[in-house]
């Protein structure tokens, strides 16, 4: 596989002295195409603050948990691996029981959006806001209009915004930047896809107020890779009457499944 020749700022230049503040989560299923190119976007993304990566391996059965053993000894990377595919959701679930930071954010291991994106939600987070999404369909986003998942996520949106009492244009998006304490009092227990609207269903039963700006987007194709499915339309609206009118904890991070290995030089 050809390596992404990504300029990977300095040390200095993008200050990386001392522990994390901010965290980025990369779940990890079946993405040997990919997953070391995004790893080495996200590391040349110039943040102010230093930073660590928590790449979960799900369970792939595809190449990429030997792409993952090869990278270098990255200071900044700490991989660990899920002995089965236990779903996105429980990916999460295991790398929150191990971030630093204080900001957490998660970054698909795919290339349909761009890490650089990230920058701003986490200076908004950084200034003070408790939550900022990056939404996909701010702005124009006619080119998307043929594609069944557009139509299936503005459907889902709006539901989401009627049953919370909001107004989001993205709830479904990969990239919600918060506060780490607030990520844990949120307590996901949704092990796939489900908990993009568990987690938007729980801070509005919490109030925290969620800010969003607009981010690029390049969808691909369930032939490149793409893993939602029709199913998850409904366990979406399943998990949004789940999550609204049924009490949860706000107390500590579920536990995840077992994972094996946790550093950044794989074994």
């Amino acid at each position: 596989m050809e390596a992404s020749q990504a300029a990977i700022p300095s040390d200095v230049e993008r200050g990386r002295s001392g522990p994390p503040v901010l965290s980025i989560i990369i779940p990890v299923f079946n993405e040997v195409k990919t997953v070391r190119q995004v790893i080495e976007k996200v590391r040349a993304v110039p943040f102010p603050d230093p930073f660590e990566i928590l790449v979960v391996n799900d369970g792939s059965t595809d190449g990429s948990e030997q792409v993952l053993r090869e990278l270098p000894a990255w200071d900044d990377v700490r991989v660990l691996h899920h002995e089965r595919n236990a779903g996105k959701g429980a990916a999460v679930q295991t790398a929150l029981r191990e971030i630093r930071g204080q900001y957490v954010v998660i970054q698909d291991a795919d290339l349909e959006l761009n890490p650089h994106d990230m920058l701003p939600l986490y200076e908004k987070v950084r200034g003070g806001a408790p939550v900022c999404y990056g939404s996909r369909f701010m702005g124009d986003n006619r080119r998307l209009h043929g594609r069944s998942t557009y139509w299936a996520n503005r459907m889902l949106n709006m539901t989401c915004n009627m049953v919370n009492g909001i107004r989001l244009t993205d709830m479904n998006t990969c990239y919600k930047m918060m506060r780490a304490d607030v990520a844990r009092r949120l307590h996901v227990q949704s092990r796939g896809f489900a908990m993009e609207p568990e987690i938007t269903t729980k801070l509005a039963r919490l109030n925290v107020p969620i800010e969003e700006l607009p981010i690029s987007y390049i969808p691909r194709e369930k032939s490149e890779g793409k893993k939602i499915r029709a199913m998850d339309f409904f366990r979406y609206l399943r998990a949004m009457g789940r999550y609204r009118f049924s009490n949860f904890d706000t107390g500590p991070v579920a536990t995840p499944p077992p994972s094996r290995g946790s550093s950044s030089h794989q074994a």
